[in-house]
């Protein structure tokens, strides 16, 4: 059967929605939301959800990470304040770091024909 493809991603801002995302401030937490702390980084893992794809050779995937996915997720307006509710925005800058220590990576699983 399908499963989902899991994304392990350290990045040092803000946490991004994407086709699968998680709120930044629930990281620690769901019931205690907090804020990230600026330049330090983080580990997210992320479920993208089952997906099937058929990659030619050569091939390359594309990853985006942004604050929001709006309209598909609720707005991220990057101040922290309360979701849905916050009328103020803030630019955000997201940096997913790819080193030894911070091995960013997705895990695709084959599946045979």
């Amino acid at each position: 059967g399908w499963r989902p493809v899991p994304m392990f991603l350290y990045t040092s801002r803000r946490h991004w929605d994407g086709h699968g995302g998680n709120r930044a401030r629930y990281l620690e937490s769901a019931c205690n939301p907090s804020l990230l702390e600026p330049g330090k980084a983080f580990l997210y893992t992320v479920d993208l959800w089952a997906t099937s794809n058929v990659f030619p050779a050569g091939h390359r995937k594309r990853v985006e990470v942004s604050s929001s996915n709006f309209p598909r997720f609720d707005r991220n307006t990057n101040t922290g304040g309360a979701i849905a509710e916050d009328a103020s925005f803030k630019p955000a800058l997201q940096t997913a770091l790819h080193d030894s220590q911070h091995p960013s990576h997705i895990t695709m699983p084959l599946v045979s024909r």
